[in-house]
Formats: structure tokens, sequence, C-alpha cells
């Protein structure tokens, strides 16, 4: 039996299953598909061509754009409909054009957004992703199966993460990064290196964190990154000197981790450290010059294979 709440307003060319339950004051606009057993909670509005797939149940007063598709079968090969899970959407996000949200591969599970989110347009969340509230995806951000983004997260435009990687809470991820291991929370993560470049201090003041918190997160930081410390030596240490609050959130993360941490770009060579580099194994290599110019590969790359100098250049042997 077809269930509409009052007021909910369902274009005439819209389909509209008769198993699909609508809360009140839906609106559904024209070319919208909304499949057998789906749930649509109240106030939310559904723009011209979005569908809402078997298995999904949508909370209250989301708004979802043109041409978005909610849970839809995840691409894995040899996956049998029958055999997915669903999806679950939260309150209150706002889904731009096109965004991509799939199922669970496990029948007994769900992929998860929460509540408050942004997802701009052409965003992908693949199967068995756990998004938070709050967070902001970007425009065609991508995420892989099984990835979780923490509360208050930004994935900046043409991002991607590969599958399992957690993203932390309150962290930001630069534009065009691509993510093979976990970001802690709090912290920056450049677009062009895919390395992290310190703590998220703006995000966290405009947060409501407190200098006390901030001041505390710079030190596990510098415990992370510029102890020398060993791994299991970082996490023992942040796990007592931080008992509570954000330290322990950071700690909890560290200990948890499968995949190991993003890498702070410091660690890695400078273009200026690379560029001299190249002058040095040219000076002793130039005995065995055998013309007067050569092409010298000026190309450095940090350890995901993304490069961190421009191009090859050409330029006079000395």
């Amino acid at each position: 039996m077809e269930l509409k709440g009052m007021g909910t307003d369902i274009h005439r060319l819209a389909l509209v299953d008769p198993s699909a339950k609508l809360g009140k004051d839906v609106r559904v606009g024209p070319f919208c598909i909304i499949e057998e057993g789906a749930v649509v909670g109240d106030g939310t509005i559904l723009e011209a061509r979005v569908s809402i797939k078997k298995g999904t149940i949508v909370g209250k007063n989301n708004h979802i754009f043109e041409g978005a598709c909610l849970g839809g079968l995840p691409q894995c090969v040899g996956l049998q409909e029958e055999n997915c899970g669903g999806l679950i959407v939260g309150n209150g996000n706002e889904i731009r054009e096109n965004v991509t949200i799939h199922r669970s591969m496990y029948e007994d599970k769900s992929t998860v957004v929460g509540n408050d989110c942004m997802l701009m347009a052409n965003v992908h969340i693949a199967h068995d992703c756990h998004v938070a509230d709050e967070v902001i995806m970007a425009n065609n951000a991508m995420l892989a199966g099984h990835c979780t983004v923490g509360r208050r997260a930004f994935v900046s435009g043409a991002a991607g993460a590969h599958q399992y990687v957690r993203i932390g809470a309150y962290a930001m991820v630069g534009g065009q990064a691509h993510l093979v291991r976990d970001v802690p929370p709090f912290v920056t993560v450049d677009g062009l290196s895919s390395q992290v470049v310190g703590l998220n201090l703006i995000g966290l003041k405009r947060a409501g964190f407190t200098s006390e918190d901030r001041k505390a997160l710079k030190e596990a930081y510098r415990i992370i990154y510029k102890s020398g410390l060993n791994w299991n030596e970082i996490v023992e240490k942040i796990e007592k000197d931080y008992p509570e609050g954000v330290g322990l959130e950071m700690a909890r993360f560290l200990a948890t981790t499968q995949r190991g941490i993003t890498m702070e770009r410091a660690c890695l060579p400078t273009i200026g450290e690379a560029r001299q580099a190249a002058r040095n194994a040219d000076a002793r290599e130039s005995s065995d010059v055998e013309s007067n110019s050569e092409t010298i590969r000026l190309r450095v790359v940090d350890e995901n294979g993304a490069s961190l100098v421009p191009p090859p250049s050409r330029r006079r042997a000395g």
C-alpha cells in the first residue's frame, strides 16, 4: 500500500512505487523514480530526475538536486542484487546535482551518510562508506568502498580516497589529493603532494576549539611527525600524555589505523633539494658526457607516485 504523508506533492511525471513510503510535506519533482520499499522522510525535496533506489532510507528535511542517484548497486564484479544491503541518509543534508551513493555490498549492512552534510555536484560515495555529520565534500570528490569520514571534515574538489581509508574529524583535504592512507583528525592535507602540511587551525577556530585544545593538538602533532619515535612509542606517548579531550581522540584514531597514516610533506625532499640533487648527479657524471647537451629529468615522486616537481626540462650540461 502506498503511504503518503499530508501535504505531499508528487509531480505527475514522477514514478513512485506503491510500496514506497513518503512522509509529510515531501515534494517529488518531474521524472523522479522512487523504487520499491524506499523511504523518504518528512519535508524532503526531490528536484527533477532524482532516483531513490530500492533499500534506501532518506531522513527528514533533505534537499536532493537534479540527477542524484541514491542507493545504486555497488560497483563490484559478480555481486548479486539480492545479496546487497541498504543505504541510510540522515536529516538536513544538501545533496547536489548528479551525486551517487551506493548501497552496502553486504545483505545485513548499510552505507551511511549522517546529518547536515553538503555533498556538492558529482560527488561519489561508494558502498559501505560511513560519512559522519556536517561533512562537506566538494565537486567531484570520490570515496571508494568502506571509507570513513569523520564529523565536520572537508574534502575538496576532485580529491579521491582509496578503499578502507579513514579521514578523521575536522580534517581538511585539499583539491585533487589522492589518499591511500588514513588522514588523522584535525590536520590539513595538501592537494598537490597529498601529504599532511599541519593542523587545520582555521577549521578548529571556526568549530569553537579553545586555545588549550589547539595547544594540545600542536603538541600531539609534534609527537607524531617531529619526534622521531617509532609507531608504538608515538601511540603510547599520546595516550599517556592526553587521557582526555582532543588528544585522546587523536590517540584513539592512531591506535586503530589499519593502513597507516598520511606522511607529512616536510619529510619529503623539497623542489630545491631535488634540483640540487640533480645538479650533483650531473656534476659526478660530467666526465662521461659525449655531447654538449642532454636531457636531465628533474622529477621527484612521493611514496604514492605523485610528482612533486614540474615535468622534465631541457638544459645545457655544464
